[in-house]
């Protein structure tokens, strides 16, 4: 099968670029051939990049830019000219909304190629994609379609240009592109995204859906806990919904338990201050590949402390993998992929108390309820969260849409 993968990003920007990547390679493992379609930038993988890869929104005068926001004709014009060269039998989307845009949508419905698209976060229901405002207040306000809220609230960053400018563009592809009518089938990698977009829009019942975590490659030997170690580790984007301050302020009161924080991100320079008198927690900076994943392994456990509504946190994924339990907040995806006293332990967001007291449980375990913990992460993700359990699902999820493929 040629298939063709659509994302806004080429490079390791977030999980869902990681999804994304990974999903390739599991085609190309199983036979199959795959075509890329991105926008270009400087970090770009090389893996798939080609001529039809368009510029960026950020790279043109900011009336344009706003221009394409919303319906982006490069990457309409160009899509089509790589779907007459490479014609694939089917596209599977990523993220595109304010990026290639939902202007591609019509273009692969024009040359009849079946439309798969991942909701790897809530853009289709909410403008700023989070159900977040920015005073940290979990919002529902838009999913009645009435979008305006999100300029109400200044949703996207206290901004009332970007705010406005998401409003602007979810409003657009509501009343001209249609995308529910437009896409043929859609993955959604939690069931509690799933049924947040089935409240907002009840026709999805009739639409071709399936429910798949996001799944990685096996992890080698090298990367799979062996032993307890001394530090809890988060890792990921360093932003407000991530719920980092309640994080840093548990282990103020942990003083004898070490915590590492990985990643960058806008909240990084608060973070720091917050924590500078606290001997206790290390700001590793930015990580990847080799490093990442030793860092990963030789953790105690890490801790996914998100304040809003998280999908199929990646890190969750890939730390099951590598047998390291979890300690993560029950809000949106995470309490499907956590099951409690068996792959980590459950706290309510944003309470300091319940956080500590679930560290203290881990911290009481012995070194063979440990041991156990940790087998019961690797057959979790052996069963969840495998390219080898996944293949056969996605692919017969798209001989089913190309069976029933109606332009």
């Amino acid at each position: 099968m040629k298939i063709l993968l659509i994302n806004n990003f080429h490079y390791i920007k977030g999980g869902s670029e990681a999804v994304y990547f990974n999903m390739a390679r599991m085609f190309v493992e199983n036979g199959n051939q795959v075509i890329f379609f991105s926008c270009s930038a400087d970090e770009n993988l090389k893996e798939g990049e080609n001529k039809y890869f368009v510029k960026p929104n950020s790279s043109v005068n900011p009336v344009l830019g706003a221009m394409r926001y919303i319906y982006n004709g490069n990457a309409k014009r160009a899509l089509e000219q790589l779907i007459i060269e490479q014609r694939p039998d089917i596209a599977h989307i990523h993220l595109f909304w304010g990026g290639l845009s939902s202007s591609i949508l019509g273009i692969l419905r024009k040359h009849k190629i079946p439309i798969v698209h991942t909701a790897h976060d809530y853009r289709l229901i909410c403008p700023a994609y989070t159900f977040r405002r920015v005073d940290g207040t979990v919002c529902e306000e838009c999913m009645t379609g009435n979008y305006i809220n999100c300029l109400k609230y200044r949703c996207s960053k206290g901004s009332t240009i970007k705010s406005a400018l998401m409003t602007a563009e979810v409003y657009f592809r509501k009343w001209f592109i249609k995308p529910i009518k437009a896409i043929d089938g859609f993955v959604f990698v939690s069931h509690f995204s799933y049924n947040q977009h089935l409240k907002a829009m009840p026709e999805l019942a009739n639409k071709p859906c399936i429910v798949e975590h996001n799944a990685i490659a096996p992890m080698p030997p090298s990367a799979i806990s062996s032993s307890i170690s001394d530090y809890y580790l988060y890792f990921g984007r360093l932003s407000h919904e991530k719920g980092l301050i309640t994080l840093i302020e548990a282990f103020s009161k942990l003083p004898n338990l070490k915590l590492k924080i990985v990643g960058t991100g806008p909240q990084m320079q608060e973070l720091q201050q917050i924590a500078q008198k606290l001997s206790n927690i290390e700001f590793c900076g930015y990580q990847s590949g080799e490093k990442l994943r030793s860092t990963i392994r030789d953790c105690k456990a890490i801790i996914v402390p998100s304040e809003w509504y998280e999908n199929n946190p990646m890190t969750i994924i890939e730390a099951s993998a590598a047998g390291v339990p979890t300690i993560g907040a029950t809000i949106g995806g995470i309490p499907e992929i956590v099951i409690d006293g068996k792959t980590g332990y459950l706290f309510t967001p944003k309470c300091i108390e319940e956080l500590i007291d679930a560290v203290k449980k881990m911290e009481a375990l012995t070194s063979k309820q440990y041991k156990e913990m940790s087998d019961n992460c690797q057959a979790l993700a052996a069963e969840k969260f495998s390219q080898q359990a996944l293949y056969p699902r996605i692919i017969d999820f798209y001989n089913s849409i190309l069976a029933n493929y109606d332009a």
